[in-house]
């Protein structure tokens, strides 16, 4: 089900109106004929951070140990066509994906989202009220790291030094300002780090941050969780 169009009156909206509040769960409501409904208002789990620290990799790992609880996508599938809007912050894109990913949670599993975003950029969407929560864990590695496996990719993806440079920048934002977003991001190491095992930390991290009544993880060296790691600084204007 569509939660932007209306079952009744069969009107589409796109700020959709969700009333949390209800004693019997998340429902949907029409502003224009009253109607409601359930909605199951699940938390979405944003694994992101900088091109090339891991995350379609960790994406393919993911489909196994999840797939009975979560359905696992890979945000630069809909990176194509009309949705790649010139916008600093592609609300057109980070629209489509909450809408995607809205729709996909009514079968009652959550999606963990593998691509880069930021809470800025979903966070202020009108969509943002069909999620209970959106959690966000930041893969990271060390900038030369980086800067290896971005030289090592296919001359189709176009990664020249000044791209490269760039992504730098990016991710040093990323580690730099993560626990002063709101929410604040999680970070964690990719660097010299096996992906499977960086894929079972991902998916400890998904299973616990699923419950919205779960305080986010705190920094375990000893089981190799994920937590807030992060400089103070300000964001980059």
């Amino acid at each position: 089900m569509n939660p932007l169009i209306c079952a009744r009156c069969g009107e589409f909206t796109d700020r959709p109106g969700v009333d949390a509040a209800d004693p019997a769960g998340a429902v949907l409501y029409c502003a224009d004929c009253g109607h409601r409904e359930p909605f199951r208002r699940l938390p979405l789990l944003c694994v992101t951070g900088p091109s090339g620290t891991g995350k379609s990799t960790v994406a393919r790992l993911l489909l196994d140990s999840l797939s009975q609880r979560f359905v696992v996508l890979e945000q630069d599938l809909l990176w194509t066509g009309g949705l790649r809007d010139s916008d600093t912050e592609h609300p057109l894109f980070r629209t489509t994906w909450l809408r995607t990913a809205a729709m996909i949670q009514q079968n009652g599993r959550p999606v963990v989202l593998c691509g880069t975003v930021v809470p800025p950029e979903f966070e202020d969407l009108p969509e943002r009220a069909l999620f209970s929560d959106i959690r966000y864990l930041a893969l990271t590695c060390d900038p030369e790291v980086l800067a290896t496996r971005l030289r090592a990719r296919p001359a189709w993806r176009q990664w020249d030094e000044p791209r490269i440079a760039e992504m730098l920048d990016y991710a040093r934002w990323v580690e730099e300002s993560a626990h002063e977003m709101e929410p604040p991001v999680e970070l964690l190491d990719t660097t010299g780090v096996p992906a499977e095992r960086t894929a079972d930390q991902v998916a400890r991290w998904a299973v616990r941050a699923a419950s919205a009544n779960d305080a986010p993880p705190a920094p375990d060296q000893r089981s190799g969780a994920a937590g807030v790691s992060a400089r103070d600084s300000t964001p980059p204007h």
